[in-house]
């Protein structure tokens, strides 16, 4: 479930913060989510190649330099609409589970 939703939260916390992949990794992780650079490089990289994201090299004072992430016009309405699709998908799993099981 996290990994179809990862996109979205993704593109939410950049949108909120410019951030680099583990500093992403570590935001998703206050929010509860079990989540490995593993998962989120990936879901980075796609957001780049379909041009929802830019990047820029930072350097950091306690090792290489950071790639770190903003959100494009294009990004924002991926986000939009994905913010769209997953409202959707809640509700018809709200309705789903929360009807009476009575025959």
């Amino acid at each position: 479930m996290v990994r179809s939703v990862l996109p979205l939260l993704t593109l939410t916390l950049i949108a909120e913060e410019e951030s680099y992949g583990y500093q992403l990794v570590e935001r998703l992780a206050k929010m509860g989510l079990d989540v490995t650079t593993g998962l989120v490089y990936p879901v980075l990289s796609r957001l780049e190649r379909d041009g929802w994201v830019s990047t820029r090299m930072v350097s950091s004072p306690t090792g290489p330099p950071r790639k770190y992430f903003a959100l494009t016009a294009a990004g924002e309405t991926a986000k939009e609409t994905a913010r769209e699709q997953w409202r959707l998908v809640a509700s018809a799993v709200r309705n789903a589970t929360e009807r009476d099981s009575k025959p």
